[in-house]
C-alpha cells in the first residue's frame, strides 16, 4: 500500500450510488464538470505526447512512442495521478512514484513557478537511466497545485555501450550518467551546469538537444492547458474532478477483482534465459503468489531468483508496472488507468532479487524483460481460476538488437530496437485469434518503418514476415511468430538482447497450446552473400547450412528451434564484430493459443493454411484437420477432407 492509498478509505457508497448532492459534497464539483474535467485532462497528456512524437529527431521518440505523460497532484494529494497518456505502457506503474521521490528529494518548497525538475535513477524512478523524467511544477496564488509531467527516453546517456542496451554491463557504473533530482531550468531560465551534465556524458547531443528542447516546450503547453482549466472551472472542482478520476479508477478495479477472481490461493512461475555473464544461473525465475480476499489481492514474489550481475533486472517499480498492467488487462482494460488502480493490491517484494534489484551490483537496464517475465506468471497463476477470460502469452521478450559503426566520413550512426525481435505476436482470448505484429503487453510502442530504418543506418531490412506453424493452437489461435533478416552494409557492431528462448512465453490457456520458442542467428557473407547470389537467404530447414546461431534452444546440426535442443547463450558473444553484407536473423516466439485445438472449426484451419499461418501437415498435428490441395499454387482450391476429420479428430481426442 502507498501513500495515496492512505488518504482513502473504501466509501460507504459507490460513486454511481451517490445523490447529486452527495456527489457534489465529496468531489467538490457535479457530476457532469468531474466527467468533462476527468477526459479534458487526458486531452491534455495526449496532447503533450503528439506534440513530442511530431517533432522528435532521435529514432527511439520519433518512431517507437517511447515516452509518456502523466498529470499529478499537489502535494497533499500525495502527488496522485489522474491522467496518463496512451503510449508507453512501461512507465504507467512508476511515473506517479517518480514525481513523488524526485519533488520530496528536491523539496517542494524549493520548487518555483517555471522550473522544471529532471530525474533518471532507476532505483528512485525506475525503468533506466535513459528515461529521463522531467517534471514541471503548475502554481495557483503562489502554491503548488499540480504537476505536469514528461518522462522519454534519450537516446544515449553515456556508459560503456552506445545507446546503452547490452545485456552484458557488470555494475552502474557501466551503466550510464545516473541523475539525481535537480533543476533543468529555473524560472524558465536555463541551469547551464545541468545542461553540461548530460553532454558532457551522452553521446548524439545533436539528436538529444532538439529532442530535450521539445519536451520542455511541451511540459509548458501541459501548464498552460492546466492553468486555463483552473482559471475556468476553478481549483476546488479541478481537484474534485482529480480525486474523482482516481476513485472511478480504484472502484472499477475493485468491482472487477471481486466479481471474477474467486477467493483463493493462486501460484505460478516464469522464467528468462541467463544474465550476461555466463549460463551458470540456469535461468531467472520469478514465482508469483496471488492471495485473493474479498477486494484485496495481494502479489506475493518470494522465492524469485536473486538478482543478476548484468543490467537484466527490473526495479521495484518495473514490479509494480508489470502487476498493474496485468490486472487491468484481465480484469479492468476499459476505465482509464490512474495511480489509484492499485489502491486494493498490495505487492511483497523479496530484497535484491530480479524483480527489485539494489545498486551498485544490481545494475537495472532491459528491466522489462523481467517484469514481462513476471506478467506472463500473472497469467499463468490466474489461467484455471479465471476460465474463459484469461489471456494468452505473447512472445515475451523484445530481444533488442543495438548496432552501432560509423561512415566513411567518420559519422557514427546507432540503431537500437528498429531490427530486432522487438514485434510480434500476441496470445488468443476468448474473443478470438490473436494479432501477430504487436509489441509486447508491456510495451504499446510504433513499429519503426522499414524506409525510416534503411534512412537511419546501412542496413537493409531483407524480410519481415510470419513463419508457418509457430502459433500456439488452439479454439481461437494464437499469433504467428514473426521472422525478420536484415543485413548490414559496412562494418558494424552488435549487442543482440534475446532473452526468453530456453522455454516459451506464449503460455496457452484455457485449454489452448503453448507457441513454440524462436531464436537468432548470424548469416555472414562467407555463409551466404546475398550480393553475389541475388536471392534472399531461405528460411527453416532449407536455412544456410553455416548459419550462426546467436541464441535459443535449438538442435545443434540442424540449427533450429527444437525444445530437445542445445541452449546456445546468449552473450557467449558480448559483442559481434561483423563484415558488410552481415545478416541478423530473429524469430520470435510463438503467442500462446486459447481452448481446446480439436473444437477449432475446419473451415478456419482451412483458411489458416490458405493464408499462411499453419501447413497442411500442422494443420493434421494441431487440429486433427486434414486439408487437401495445394496452397502455394492454388490456395482457392483448398479442401477439407470431412471423414478423414472426423477419425483425426477421434482418435487425438482419445
Amino acid at each position: 500500500m502507498t501513500a495515496t492509498d492512505l488518504l482513502y478509505e473504501q466509501p460507504s457508497k459507490l460513486i454511481r450510488d451517490l445523490s447529486d448532492a452527495e456527489f457534489e459534497e465529496r468531489y467538490d464539483c457535479e457530476r457532469f464538470t468531474a466527467s468533462v474535467l476527468g477526459s479534458r485532462y487526458r486531452y491534455i497528456v495526449q496532447h503533450m505526447c503528439t506534440g513530442l512524437l511530431n517533432n522528435a529527431f532521435s529514432v527511439i521518440l520519433r518512431d517507437w512512442y517511447d515516452f509518456a505523460a502523466t498529470i499529478s497532484g499537489p502535494p497533499e494529494h500525495e502527488y496522485s495521478m489522474p491522467a496518463l497518456s496512451n503510449s508507453l505502457v512501461l512507465f504507467i506503474g512508476t511515473m506517479t512514484d517518480a514525481v513523488r521521490s524526485a519533488v520530496v528529494e528536491y523539496g517542494p518548497e524549493n520548487l518555483h513557478e517555471g522550473d522544471i525538475l529532471m530525474v533518471n535513477d532507476p532505483y528512485r524512478i525506475g525503468t533506466h537511466v535513459n528515461d529521463v523524467c522531467f517534471i514541471r511544477p503548475v502554481f495557483k496564488d503562489g502554491r503548488i497545485v499540480s504537476f505536469v509531467n514528461l518522462q522519454a527516453h534519450m537516446l544515449d546517456m553515456g556508459g560503456v555501450v552506445p545507446g546503452g542496451f547490452a545485456g552484458t554491463k557488470q555494475n552502474v557504473f557501466e551503466n550510464g550518467l545516473v541523475i539525481a533530482p535537480q533543476l533543468l531550468y529555473r524560472e524558465d531560465v536555463p541551469v547551464k551546469s545541468a545542461w553540461s551534465l548530460i553532454f558532457d556524458n551522452a553521446r548524439f547531443g545533436g539528436l538529444l538537444l532538439p529532442d530535450i528542447k521539445t519536451i520542455c516546450e511541451n511540459l509548458r503547453f501541459g501548464e498552460r492547458q492546466l492553468k486555463e482549466t483552473i482559471d475556468r472551472y476553478g481549483l476546488d472542482a479541478v481537484h474534485g474532478s482529480m480525486r474523482y478520476a482516481c476513485d472511478v479508477s480504484a472502484e472499477t478495479m475493485r468491482e472487477a477483482v471481486t466479481e471474477l477472481l474467486p477467493d483463493g490461493v493462486y501460484e505460478a512461475e516464469d522464467m528468462f534465459d541467463a544474465d550476461g555473464i555466463d549460463d551458470s544461473e540456469g535461468g531467472y525465475t520469478i514465482k508469483v503468489k496471488i492471495t485473493k480476499r474479498g477486494h484485496r489481492v495481494e502479489v506475493d514474489l518470494s522465492g524469485s531468483s536473486r538478482q543478476a550481475p548484468t543490467t537484466i533486472n527490473a526495479g521495484w517499480l518495473d514490479t509494480k508496472t508489470a502487476v498493474g498492467v496485468a490486472f487491468k488487462m484481465l480484469f479492468d482494460p476499459r476505465s482509464p488507468f490512474t495511480s489509484a488502480a492499485y489502491r486494493d493490491i498490495d505487492i511483497v517484494l523479496p530484497e535484491a532479487s530480479v524483480a527489485n534489484a539494489y545498486p551498485p551490483d544490481g545494475p537495472i537496464f532491459l528491466y522489462w524483460e523481467s517484469s514481462q517475465t513476471l506478467l506472463n506468471a500473472i497469467l499463468r497463476a490466474l489461467d484455471k481460476p479465471l476460465g474463459d477470460r484469461a489471456v494468452g502469452g505473447d512472445f515475451g521478450s523484445l530481444s533488442i538488437h543495438n548496432a552501432h559503426g560509423a561512415l566513411d566520413d567518420g559519422t557514427p550512426w546507432l540503431s537500437v530496437a528498429q531490427v530486432g525481435g522487438e514485434h510480434g505476436p500476441w496470445g488468443a482470448t476468448r474473443d478470438g485469434d490473436a494479432d501477430s505484429y504487436q509489441v509486447f503487453y508491456l510495451a504499446n510502442n510504433l513499429d519503426p518503418a522499414t524506409e525510416a530504418i534503411e534512412a537511419d543506418m546501412p542496413a537493409v531490412v531483407l524480410r519481415k514476415e510470419y513463419a508457418p506453424d509457430t502459433s500456439g493452437a488452439g479454439y481461437n489461435r494464437g499469433g504467428a511468430a514473426v521472422l525478420k533478416d536484415t543485413m548490414f552494409l559496412r562494418d558494424a557492431h552488435h549487442f543482440s538482447m534475446p532473452l526468453h528462448l530456453k522455454k516459451p512465453s506464449g503460455t496457452g490457456v484455457n485449454g489452448g497450446e503453448y507457441g513454440p520458442t524462436g531464436g537468432t542467428w548470424v548469416i555472414e557473407p562467407s555463409a551466404f552473400d546475398v550480393s553475389e547470389r541475388g536471392e534472399l537467404p531461405l528460411t527453416g530447414a532449407d536455412s544456410p547450412k553455416d548459419i550462426t546461431p546467436v541464441a535459443g534452444t535449438l538442435d545443434p546440426e540442424t540449427k533450429l528451434p527444437d525444445p530437445e535442443g542445445e541452449y546456445f547463450y546468449f552473450a557467449r558473444v558480448p559483442m559481434w564484430d561483423t563484415k558488410p553484407h552481415t545478416i541478423f536473423r530473429y524469430l520470435t516466439n510463438g503467442g500462446g493459443g486459447f481452448g481446446n485445438p480439436l473444437e477449432r472449426e475446419p473451415e478456419r484451419v482451412m483458411t489458416d493454411v490458405r493464408d499462411g499461418y499453419v501447413t497442411i501437415a500442422g494443420a493434421l498435428r494441431d487440429y486433427g484437420v486434414v486439408v487437401t490441395g495445394d496452397p502455394e499454387n492454388d490456395p482457392e482450391g483448398l479442401a477439407i477432407d470431412a471423414p478423414a476429420t472426423e477419425r483425426a479428430r477421434a482418435e487425438r481426442a482419445a
